[in-house]
């Protein structure tokens, strides 16, 4: 598999288009189960200093699906939960909140609101217990929320005894994916916090002031680190493949808007989608605000794009047309 010579060009243009307008530099990957058949770095970190195939990303969003979808899958597996499990069974939660079952959570049925600004007035533990005491406001309803995926970290610690960002290094094994890098000199910079240009902690709110690790967001890799995440969940190292075929697979939509369509724990191409024109939904992915995503196809054709244009301007959404236009250049000549 390879693509075309005017591809290439393709969709050199569309990132050298957006390196200084939208974000500062990124890395494309493009792979297969085989392996990598397309990398490139483009631009800088920071204006300066040049971007490389070696640098960590803040995934933001990608992390509920790499790390905390992921540690579901894996304790599914164990038969440590199941999906209508619920919260009360895990965790010292009262009222309608005891009674959402980890499929709302990943699903994003809960109807928990989608953020929070508790961040302003607490951190650490104390912000953790506030935000995963939170009550739904609208069950049933498919309503997009970090705070589900902070309560899944909450319950994953609880079952496993272990400290969420311990776990998930644990399960994944990669070198270069973990929160809280050490060496933030090989880390793409994003937003300024506090008076700080912030490099190798999280620009997400919730994952900064809970101290960098989250459910939600925190976590930061490679290009190449996630094409191995990607290959190994394929080929059933993290959990089986049946079990990884449900979560990918599996079609939920909202019963008041058939248009909102997910799978469970990862995102399903929506019309108007970042994963282009060319998307079925037999692809699963995510995206992540920092600038990131990664769609899969089922047979494991996938695009990894990783960018920080929250060095810019973190509320930008032009990404979403520079995520588009490349995913129709890759998908709309790879995809049969």
């Amino acid at each position: 598999m390879t693509l075309s010579e005017s591809k290439v060009k393709a969709i050199d243009r569309i990132i050298s288009s957006a390196i200084g307008r939208v974000f500062p530099g990124a890395v494309l990957l493009v792979g297969t189960l085989e392996g990598i058949f397309f990398e490139r770095a483009y631009g800088t970190l920071n204006g300066t200093l040049p971007t490389n195939l070696d640098t960590l990303y803040d995934l933001a969003s990608l992390t509920k699906v790499i790390a905390t979808t992921t540690a579901i899958m894996r304790l599914v597996e164990e038969c440590a939960l199941h999906l209508n499990d619920k919260v009360g069974e895990f965790l010292d939660v009262d009222g309608e909140k005891a009674q959402v079952t980890i499929f709302e959570l990943l699903t994003h049925t809960s109807g928990l609101q989608p953020y929070s600004d508790l961040w302003k007035y607490m951190q650490g533990n104390e912000l953790k217990d506030a935000l995963i005491k939170i009550q739904p406001t609208c069950r049933g309803k498919m309503q997009y929320s970090c705070l589900n995926f902070v309560t899944l970290m909450a319950v994953v610690e609880k079952i496993t005894q272990k400290s969420f960002d311990e776990y998930v290094s644990e399960i994944l094994d990669l070198p270069n994916t973990t929160f809280r890098p050490k060496d933030v000199q090989c880390c793409a910079p994003t937003s300024e916090r506090e008076g700080k240009r912030l490099r190798g902690e999280p620009d997400d709110e919730i994952a900064y002031y809970l101290g960098g690790v989250s459910g939600n967001a925190g976590l930061f890799s490679t290009a190449r680190d996630i094409h191995t995440f990607v290959v190994r969940l394929l080929k059933g190292e993290y959990a089986s493949k049946k079990i990884v075929r449900y979560f990918t697979q599996t079609i939920v939509t909202d019963s008041s808007d058939p248009s909102m369509k997910r799978h469970i724990g990862w995102m399903a191409p929506v019309k108007g989608g970042s994963a282009g024109d060319f998307a079925d939904e037999t692809m699963f992915g995510h995206t992540g605000f920092t600038g990131t995503s990664l769609w899969i196809t089922k047979d494991g054709l996938h695009v990894i794009f990783l960018t920080n244009k929250g060095f810019i301007n973190r509320w930008d959404d032009r990404i979403q047309r520079i995520r588009i236009l490349l995913h129709n250049a890759i998908f709309g000549q790879l995809l049969e």
